[in-house]
């Protein structure tokens, strides 16, 4: 049955969720965060939702909040819509918003709720080394996440995954879920969550710091969820250097101590094994073979990284 949807999403993300919806229902209106300045220049930029809703000729919002807004109250009541549809759209949604629409509103979440709820699920997931993970289509509430189940999937991480490689994943398996529970909402009960809960906070800089102390492969599962922002990098005489690329190695030594720098790479020793980096960039410069950086930098064996 086809239904009429107001859309809630911003980042390039969520263009899949909304192309999808417009495919398949009338959506009414794509409600996204307001142009925002980015580029050398500085210049105002609307979001990637908002971009692609106006190619598709979806009307746009962009409210600077939406908690005592009377005026987008109004117009999204005089929409009449079937069912609001949420992803990655970056507010919270306040009680009389959530009351207008017929079957209330929709979150497509990439996490096995009622673990990781907030803004940044995958990522978490990654750096806390967890080898499982899915999607959750659930009912909003008033609280971060905590509303209702429609449906779940299990998935396993793949090994090498990235943050950004798994949460497009996430995404993808959860659209036609998504779709399932709009055709059938007359019949759709969702259950309460179930478990104990956990929090994904939006990540800081400093969640992307290598810790050093850490064992080899939680120095890993870190960088694979950090990745694209805000990355993996340490501390080397007072300035940052990111690191692009590494992988966890046996070795020995004093955490943050290199062992060895060659054309594979700087060996560095972790709280348990040793990683080694392979792609880095110093502040203010492009991304180089680790050896390149070290050999023009002056890090040798014995020496230490992180401090």
């Amino acid at each position: 049955m086809k239904r009429r949807v107001v859309f809630f999403g911003s980042p390039a993300w969520a263009v899949p969720v909304l192309e999808a919806l417009a495919e398949r229902h009338d959506v009414v209106l794509a409600v996204t965060q307001p142009d925002k300045p980015a580029g050398r220049g500085m210049k105002l930029k609307e979001s990637p939702v908002a971009a692609r809703a106006k190619e598709l000729g979806i009307p746009v919002l962009k409210p600077k909040r939406l908690k005592k807004n009377p005026e987008f109250l109004e117009a999204f009541k005089a929409l009449h819509p079937d069912a609001a549809v949420v992803a990655a759209y970056g507010k919270l949604i306040p009680p009389e918003v959530l009351a207008v629409p017929r079957f209330g509103f929709l979150n497509l979440h990439p996490s096995l709720l009622p673990k990781y709820r907030g803004a940044a699920p995958v990522n978490w997931a990654l750096i806390a080394g967890e080898t499982e993970t899915g999607v959750s289509i659930m009912q909003l509430d008033e609280g971060m996440d905590t509303g209702p189940l429609f449906r779940q999937l299990r998935v396993p991480i793949h090994p090498e995954e990235t943050a950004a490689e798994l949460s497009e994943r996430l995404r993808d398996l959860g659209i036609p879920l998504l779709l399932e529970v709009l055709e059938d909402l007359e019949h759709e009960i969702p259950r309460p969550q179930e478990g104990e809960p956990s929090y994904a906070p939006l990540l800081t800089k400093e969640d992307g710091r290598i810790r050093f102390e850490e064992p080899a492969e939680k120095i890993l599962a870190r960088h694979r969820g950090v990745q694209p922002w805000p990355g993996s990098w340490f501390w080397h005489r007072g300035k940052r250097v990111k690191v692009h690329a590494l992988r966890p190695e046996p070795g020995e030594g004093a955490p943050g101590e290199v062992l060895a720098v060659g054309h594979e790479g700087v060996l560095v020793a972790a709280g348990e094994g040793a990683v080694r980096l392979l792609t880095v960039q110093p502040e203010g410069k492009r991304p180089m073979p680790a050896e390149a950086w070290a050999r023009g930098y002056g890090v040798e064996p014995g020496g230490k990284l992180g401090a």
